[in-house]
């Protein structure tokens, strides 16, 4: 599905509004609070890009690498938070919390915090926003493009100290987004930026920085084609299942398929069915329930070549 911005932003931004002033005994007073705030922090978004400075600042200041999985920033204290593209809002009800958020983001380099006048999320509440200054804005509300490709590149570089395995794009958009996102953009990162890094992530993987390239998402395919490949598969195992046995494999379009059925509640009513190819090369399950002869399935994960086959 097309990732649309500006409505996602809206919808986002509603979530946010009501959240944070839903509790207040003059709300109204809160929505305008926050919205002068908005402008300021940017769209409201889930979780941010792991190289976003709110996340890789601290970590520098901790002494610890700017890589790390966690998309969303920590400082003890904090309760109650929403995030935004240049900052978060988090309202913890302990005034001493509220002053130590302030204490230590303040001393890391990037970062800038201070505690608001005005009530958000409830009237007893303590806010405290939290920015990355040099988080700059495009005109769509996205992230710079020259400062997202080199925090993307040195976050990318700690990632490939440790490194077993290259994700794939599809992988781990969510990371290299943040959340929501489409197929290479998000309320972070603009179409031409996404793109940009992808090119990056998938030159980097051809050259073996993070080892063998592992391929797990299938969201490249369609619903449609990901539901038929997890139907066949499940289908076929139950086919080919003895009614004793509940681990087997089975012969598949030339391929050795390893299942697992199990009769859910003991009465043949629904099997709960596993099926797996290799080492982790092609995984799908779901449920077979006899009457009426459906199948209700999640969808596969694995390698794109292989899932193609049960098309």
């Amino acid at each position: 599905m097309e990732f649309r911005g500006p409505s996602v932003a809206a919808a986002e931004e509603a979530k946010a509004v009501r959240y944070l002033t839903k509790n207040l005994a003059d709300h109204e007073q809160g929505k305008r609070d926050l919205e002068h705030l908005m402008k300021d922090l940017g769209p409201a978004v889930e979780s941010y890009p792991e190289w976003h400075p709110l996340l890789t600042a601290p970590r520098k200041h901790r002494g610890g690498q700017a890589s790390s999985r966690s998309l969303f920033p920590s400082f003890p204290g904090m309760d109650h938070t929403k995030n935004f593209v240049r900052g978060f809002i988090t309202c913890p009800y302990s005034d001493a919390a509220a002053y130590k958020i302030v204490e230590d983001a303040n001393q890391i380099d990037g970062l800038q915090a201070y505690r608001l006048d005005t009530p958000l999320y409830h009237d007893n509440a303590h806010p405290v926003v939290v920015e990355a200054h040099q988080v700059i804005l495009e005109a769509d509300g996205t992230i710079r493009s020259r400062d997202v490709i080199r925090w993307f590149l040195e976050t990318a570089a700690a990632n490939a100290k440790g490194a077993e395995v290259a994700e794939t794009w599809w992988n781990i958009r969510s990371e290299l987004l943040g959340r929501p996102h489409g197929s290479r953009s998000s309320l972070c990162v603009n179409q031409h930026t996404g793109a940009h890094i992808r090119e990056i992530l998938e030159a980097m993987n051809n050259s073996g920085v993070f080892g063998p390239i592992k391929e797990s998402s299938l969201e490249m395919l369609s619903e449609k084609k990901r539901q038929t490949i997890s139907e066949t598969l499940v289908r076929t195992a139950v086919k080919n299942w003895n009614k004793s046995d509940e681990q087997f494999e089975f012969e598949l379009r030339d391929e050795t398929c390893q299942a697992e059925v199990r009769d859910t509640f003991n009465d043949g009513d629904e099997l709960s069915v596993r099926v797996s190819i290799g080492d982790d090369d092609l995984y799908a399950s779901g449920f077979y329930i006899a009457k009426g002869d459906r199948v209700e399935v999640l969808y596969p994960k694995g390698k794109k070549a292989l899932a193609e086959k049960f098309l």
